[in-house]
């Protein structure tokens, strides 16, 4: 195989960041492709050449494999690296680039087919001797006998996309009067983002675990194993914070788990870097007999700094190295496993309204110094709706897992970003929760504690004391205290009056300034507002009420508004219908997940003014309703 002089990453964002570090300090050339929405984007000013390929759209230029490769042979790079998403399992593109007569990084397409498809995965393992989860794998794709199966399962049972990944396509049923409705999602969803609404169906773990592995092969025919890592904590199926090694991992489940994530890859002849994750049934602790086989992901993952960190290795550099037909750097005695490391998923996004992205200017964005920071925006730039809603990861280093776990809580806390929202402050909280500092952890333990994880966060007297101070003596971000300060509030022959009223997320509040107060970051926004920031949470507040526009969320008379610019996916209903609180009434896609919206009161559509595959901006009205009298 030929060395490699230039890599041009398919890809955006942090992950294009990522492998552009990697190749600058191995000496090689990079080449940036970058879409309309990312011209001004960091990864385009940091690779050595940047090649413009489409519009905004993922389908219209980072999901085009044509504009890839020309863009590579315009900027004469020999190497094309795909990061993860997009084309990164896609077996074509990867087949299309060595034709092309470029250098794959990435597993032989031959690998990317066989586990792809998860039902013809789960039957290869099978063979091969790895254990795998009770389901129905079957072609027959008839609702009625897909309805059959999941009876025999039992519930709850699992829907999941066979070409699926990231929990795309996947759905929990509880009870068989569900299944149709779930099942009509499910194929929905997958058939949206992977052009594929086939499904297979397995069991549903009560108490699961997520535990993967990560594997790397050469062309030699050597796999290695680089341990485990534990993703259990999820929401929507969609991993939220990472960690290496697993906790509560002993010796002999790990030696089962690792050995059998090896016999999957060589299964395949696996080349690169590649995942093989597990579900683990945790009811009575992680044991080797009860791990089954889930799937295995043909590329890099996002969460493999945790590995990386407790390793001391570069995953990136070794992908380079395989990719170009040398060994593995390292033989399976040779790598070892080192304290612990744990990655938090900073996303745009508002906890305390259903998750609902966030897009918008970056007009301040600052991330703790203390921690790996890999992020794929920086202050001044913009998170735009075309794209995942991830912005940066956060990963923390300790002797111990405790030790990880606060240094991680801590830099949560010290995240500060406006306008955009963030879930820093839900990581904070996720991170500081004493049954997962004690490991006791599944899949569902964030949604068992939503409600409390999740809640509208209230600020404290330290918070509000520094909106007083902000709002009476107009101080910016840095400036120095005014020596008119101490006079504030002065009353001839009585206490100081302290008190400020302002206003926050429309409700009056009084301030007080208390003189011992705990230091806040203040910052004093481009419309007048006071900005506090306090464990991970932005606080906005203003000298007067706020303007009587609607709340797309609250809808409370009748008009429900799109939250965030999106595409319709679904409408549920029609003019005339009568609906029950809570019941969905519309169905939009935006930052690659779907998002139902529902009837805030029992009542009567009036107006449907949502079509189907309409691209809607924020504040767009969808459904009118009217109360039921």
């Amino acid at each position: 195989m030929a060395k490699i002089t230039s890599i041009l990453v398919a890809n955006r964002g942090e992950i294009a960041r990522r492998v552009f570090a990697t190749a600058h300090r191995m000496g090689l050339s990079t080449v940036a492709v970058f879409s309309d929405a990312d011209a001004e984007a960091p990864h385009v000013r940091e690779a050595d050449a940047a090649v413009h390929i489409g519009p905004a759209a993922a389908r219209e230029s980072y999901l085009v494999p044509e504009k890839i490769i020309a863009a590579a042979r315009a900027a004469g790079a020999d190497a094309i690296h795909p990061g993860y998403g997009f084309l990164s399992e896609n077996a074509e593109f990867a087949e299309m680039v060595a034709k092309a007569g470029l250098t794959w990084i990435g597993p032989p397409p031959s690998a990317i087919r066989a586990m792809g498809l998860k039902d013809a995965a789960k039957a290869l393992m099978a063979n091969a001797g790895v254990p795998v989860t009770p389901g129905y794998l079957g072609e027959d794709q008839g609702e009625d006998t897909l309805k059959r199966e999941a009876d025999r399962i039992g519930y709850p049972v699992l829907i999941k996309a066979v070409a699926g990944g990231g929990g795309k396509g996947m759905r929990k049923v509880e009870k068989a009067d569900d299944f149709a409705a779930a099942l009509a999602a499910a194929k929905r969803e997958a058939k949206a983002a992977f052009g594929d609404d086939r499904v297979l169906l397995e069991t549903y773990v009560t108490r699961p675990r997520h535990i993967e592995v990560q594997v790397f092969g050469d062309s030699q025919g050597e796999v290695v194993h680089l341990f485990e890592r534990d993703c259990s904590l999820q929401r929507r199926h969609q991993k939220v914070i990472e960690e290496a090694p697993a906790p509560g991992m002993d010796a002999a489940t790990r030696e089962a788990v690792t050995a059998a994530a090896v016999r999957a890859a060589k299964a395949v002849d696996y080349v690169g870097a590649g995942t093989v994750e597990f579900i683990a049934d945790a009811s009575q602790g992680l044991r080797p007999d009860r791990i089954w086989f889930m799937e295995m992901n043909t590329r890099l993952q996002v969460e493999h700094p945790v590995t990386e960190m407790v390793t001391g290795l570069d995953l990136v550099e070794w992908q380079i190295r395989v990719a170009q037909g040398e060994p593995l750097p390292l033989r399976q005695d040779e790598i070892t496993l080192t304290g612990h490391a744990v990655e938090a998923r900073l996303y745009a996004e508002t906890p305390a309204t259903g998750f609902l992205p966030s897009i918008g200017p970056l007009d301040h964005f600052r991330l703790p110094e203390f921690v790996r920071v890999d992020s794929g925006v920086e202050e001044g730039g913009e998170v735009t709706p075309f794209y995942d809603p991830m912005i940066a990861k956060l990963v923390a280093h300790g002797p111990t897992r405790e030790a990880a776990l606060s240094q991680l809580a801590e830099a949560c806390d010290e995240v500060e970003v406006w306008p955009v929202k963030t879930n820093a402050g839900f990581l904070a909280r996720c991170l500081e929760e004493p049954d997962f500092i004690a490991g006791d952890v599944d899949t569902g333990f964030i949604e068992r504690r939503l409600e409390t994880l999740a809640a509208p966060p209230e600020p404290s007297p330290a918070a509000l004391s520094a909106a007083a101070d902000a709002a009476t003596l107009n101080l910016k971000e840095g400036e120095a205290d005014d020596p008119w300060k101490g006079l504030f509030g002065f009353r001839l022959n009585a206490e100081p009056q302290t008190g400020v009223r302002l206003f926050a997320n429309g409700q009056a509040v009084i301030c007080d300034s208390l003189p011992d107060a705990p230091d806040r970051s203040v910052l004093i926004g481009e419309e007048g507002e006071i900005v506090v920031f306090e464990a991970g949470e932005a606080f906005a507040f203003r000298d007067h009420p706020p303007a009587a526009d609607l709340d797309p969320s609250a809808a409370g008379d009748g008009q429900v508004r799109a939250p965030m610019p999106g595409k319709v996916t679904q409408v549920s209903v029609k003019a005339g219908d009568t609906v029950a609180k809570g019941q969905a009434l519309v169905t939009l896609e935006a930052m690659k997940m779907e998002h139902a919206l529902t009837a805030p009161f029992d009542g009567k559509v009036e107006e449907v003014a949502a079509s189907l595959g309409a691209q809607v901006s924020e504040g767009t009205l969808l459904v009118r309703l009217a109360t039921a009298d």
